[in-house]
């Protein structure tokens, strides 16, 4: 698969704290692409640079061959749709009017809200789930209910590429599995799709490539079914596992061996007493 978003031998901080360093990744075109990690590892950084919220100390960041910095805001926000872990909304903002600014980077004096802004809004709201909850205001909503309207603010934005952070926090399993079947789907209509994910098994099951990262680099990368292995599992995660076969899609599971020591973990509690 070819990439035409990568990251060239970048390094990323935050004030004096190294993240990672010459760190390099092709994102497969067309593909669903899952990064795991233990935490702190440089995934959700990663995807920050990605979007072009977080400038490379050096090397490049690059989109069809040019530098994301390059790009007038406008142009980089029709190509790159960015969901991060916790969005913040104006306050009293009802749902309908947050969707709705995903359709700003198609905004001008000369180009107002068209019958395209409205279906694609619509359309948004629909595939997020939340197409009932347009007139409420979003600080009414469940944390849930939240990040599916956020889905839907970026699907509206209607992006070749999507950049999701913990698209699933919030989620009841339920709506956690809908969500990455609409990404798969996503994904099989043409779109690039990258997603940061803390179940392993999700991101075998969903995603095409997997990138496995581990200290602020990659540790592993290719499909779920050729680098998921017991190694693998322990030199990222520091978990003893074994794989088997997802009963549903084939794909690799991970079923960890590791059984917690009741007796420490009873000494760890703390006990009540009476006065």
């Amino acid at each position: 698969m070819s990439a035409r978003l990568t990251a060239r031998e970048i390094t990323l901080r935050y004030g004096d704290r190294v993240v990672s360093t010459r760190l390099s990744l092709d994102v497969p075109d067309g593909a669903f692409t899952a990064i795991v990690g233990p935490n702190g590892c440089g995934k959700s950084t990663l995807l920050r640079a990605f979007a072009r919220l977080l400038r490379p100390d050096a090397g490049r960041v690059e989109l069809d061959g040019r530098e994301v910095g390059d790009y007038p805001a406008k142009a980089l926000a029709q190509r790159l749709g960015f969901l991060p872990q916790d969005p913040q909304a104006p306050e009293d903002i009802r749902v309908r009017q947050l969707v709705g600014r995903g359709r700003f980077p198609y905004q001008s004096f000369l180009a107002l809200w068209s019958a395209r802004d409205e279906r694609a809004v619509t359309d948004a709201m629909a595939a997020a789930g939340v197409a009932d909850l347009g007139d409420r205001p979003v600080r009414e909503l469940s944390g849930g209910q939240r990040q599916r309207v956020w889905m839907a603010m970026v699907l509206a934005q209607d992006t070749p590429y999507l950049l999701l952070d913990e698209p699933t926090s919030f989620l009841d399993i339920t709506h956690q599995y809908q969500l990455l079947g609409l990404l798969a789907t996503l994904r099989d209509q043409g779109r690039t799709v990258v997603a940061v994910l803390h179940d392993i098994n999700q991101a075998c099951r969903f995603a095409d490539h997997l990138v496995a990262m581990k200290d602020g680099r990659v540790a592993a990368e290719g499909d779920p079914t050729d680098i998921v292995d017991a190694a693998l599992i322990e030199d990222v995660f520091e978990l003893p596992s074994v794989i088997v076969p997802d009963p549903v899609t084939n794909t690799p599971m991970v079923v960890p061996t590791l059984r917690a020591d009741a007796s420490a973990l009873r000494a760890d509690v703390p006990t009540q007493r009476g006065d």
